[in-house]
């Protein structure tokens, strides 16, 4: 027996006997690979933006007063071009089916209805397009991306031990934790982000491999970049009763602004396609386009730009004034829009926190100016505002609260945060129908928002439960009740109902359409009964 034999047969005989330190040690060697993938990730962006606009990281405002504004405009437009040369290749490799980069949607799509399968070459692309577009100025965030490819990781190395369904899944989660981990140097925060939005539960089973991918994977990132928060945040001052009931109306605001954040990425992203569809525009062709409307942007405002963290670590120590602040936020929510609608590569997290820092911190100035310099002052309520929106948008309220306690530890800010969160979720996501991931998802026609008995309906299909049966036996009409080999289990049991049947052949789509096999009413509700026992048994074991 080979080595990577012995070492799948142990790895799987672990699992499935309810024993989980090999699921430990993937969990650790997954956090490695993932971490050093956000820190490639990183550093490419870094690189990138300091070729486009010499300037590393996030700082296309303190590029501002060496650049004229048709070089702002430039660079996107020419990062459009490459992002639509790489879309084109991917298109035509099969790798990109939608002509677009992949992100935490797809992630989460994989684990609810590919048993954690996530392919390695879509996601490298993917990656290298993120890269492109964030090095090259256009508004999008770069977590959604090292999310993926941290996924994308550990699905690579979870593939050749041929690991059981659920564990396939828990790597996914442990990819995630480490990505989210090493960006914000957040451990606790990335194992949570892993169950509330990858996962979507908190099996007992699987907190221990997603924690140590999430602590490896900040170890990781301390290592390179030492103890630092992604970006500064001043010190936030004890806040008094007034602060904290001032903090109600903000959860409220950072909804008003959630909402029309996640409604117009999701309308404007579907818009764009139809319409390119009808002009018969390639959806390749699409990113230089979007590139010269952000650079058009970007010439007035570069704060826009980007990841956005410099102009976010100036929102939180009070630079702004409240006009500049409602203007950054209006022109940040449109760059986004258009960045995510055109085929940019690119994810929604560092858009939202620079969305609540701006609100919070011109809430927060309208506040000190009633209450004086008594309260908190400007940071306590930029910080809070950071959380409710990213919150609201990303559908994860316990994760960004604990990413702001982990980057400020102020326990009262967060004690604020979660009732600001809390309300701006409950408000958003009521609007919204779904967090913007699950929106995205929808897009497959998948509907996740009602937990695993839909999905269980969507993703199960006739020739998976049917009884094969040889059809050069087997003669029969098509005018006679049948359903065909592809149709879905709830199509299946919904025809049983409608057609009072107990049972019905199965036939394929293609050619004379033969009888391929036979399904009894009674099988396919003990499928999906089984199906449910499962998906039961792995969110609560």
């Amino acid at each position: 027996m080979t080595p990577l034999r012995r070492v799948r047969r142990f790895v799987v005989n672990s699992f499935t006997d309810g024993r989980t330190p090999a699921l430990w040690l993937l969990g650790v060697l997954v956090g490695i690979v993932a971490g050093y993938g956000a820190i490639a990730l990183r550093l490419a962006i870094d690189g990138i933006r300091w070729l486009s606009l010499r300037e590393a990281g996030a700082q296309a405002a303190i590029a501002a007063d060496s650049l004229s504004p048709l070089q702002f405009i430039m660079v996107p437009l020419a990062g459009g071009c490459i992002v639509g040369l790489l879309l084109y290749a991917g298109e035509r490799l099969k790798w990109l089916t939608e002509t677009r980069a992949l992100g935490i949607a797809d992630v989460i799509e994989a684990r609810a209805v590919r048993n954690g399968r996530v392919e390695a070459a879509p996601g490298l692309l993917s990656s290298l397009i993120a890269v492109t577009s964030l090095g090259t100025g256009v508004s999008a965030g770069r977590e959604g991306p090292a999310v993926h490819l941290g996924a994308t990781l550990a699905a690579l190395i979870a593939r050749p031990l041929g690991l059981p369904a659920r564990a396939a899944r828990i790597m996914l989660g442990c990819g995630a934790a480490a990505a989210v981990a090493a960006s914000f140097n957040a451990p606790v925060a990335g194992a949570l982000f892993a169950f509330e939005v990858i996962l979507g539960h908190y099996a007992l089973r699987s907190i221990a491999p997603i924690a140590a991918a999430s602590v490896t994977g900040a170890v990781v990132a301390r290592i390179h970049f030492g103890a630092t928060p992604a970006f500064a945040i001043p010190p936030i001052e004890p806040a008094s009763i007034a602060d904290m009931a001032a903090i109600v109306p903000l959860g409220f605001l950072a909804a008003g602004v959630a909402i029309p954040f996640v409604i117009g990425t999701i309308r404007g992203t579907r818009l764009v396609t139809e319409q390119a569809r009808k002009l018969h525009w390639p959806l390749w062709a699409l990113p230089p386009l979007g590139g010269l409307m952000v650079g058009v942007i970007g010439a007035f405002a570069p704060e826009v730009l980007g990841v956005g963290y410099e102009a976010t670590a100036v929102a939180l120590a009070g630079g702004y004034g409240i006009g500049l602040l409602a203007g950054l936020i209006c022109l940040k929510i449109v760059a986004t829009i258009i960045t995510l609608s055109f085929r940019f590569g690119g994810g929604v997290f560092s858009p939202s926190l620079y969305l609540g820092a701006m609100l919070g911190a011109g809430y927060g100035a309208l506040v000190v100016n009633v209450l004086g310099e008594e309260g908190a002052g400007i940071a306590f309520f930029a910080v809070v505002g950071m959380g409710a929106v990213s919150g609201a948008v990303l559908g994860a309220p316990l994760s960004t609260t604990l990413i702001v306690f982990e980057l400020t530890a102020s326990y009262e800010a967060s004690i604020a945060l979660l009732v600001a969160v809390s309300l701006a979720t409950v408000l958003t996501t009521t609007a919204t129908k779904g967090s913007i991931f699950h929106k995205q998802v929808e897009r497959h026609g998948y509907d996740l928002t009602k937990g695993n008995a839909r999905v269980i309906l969507q993703t199960i299909r006739a020739r998976d439960i049917m009884t094969p049966v040889d059809n050069s036996e087997v003669t029969g009409e098509l005018e006679e009740p049948h359903v065909y080999e592809d149709d879905y289990l709830g199509r299946v049991m919904g025809f049983f109902s409608a057609e009072k049947l107990d049972g019905a052949p199965v036939r394929l789509r293609s050619g004379d359409q033969p009888i391929v096999g036979y399904i009894a009413k009674a099988d396919a509700h003990a499928a999906y009964a089984r199906a449910l026992q499962t998906a039961h048994e792995e969110e609560h074991r």
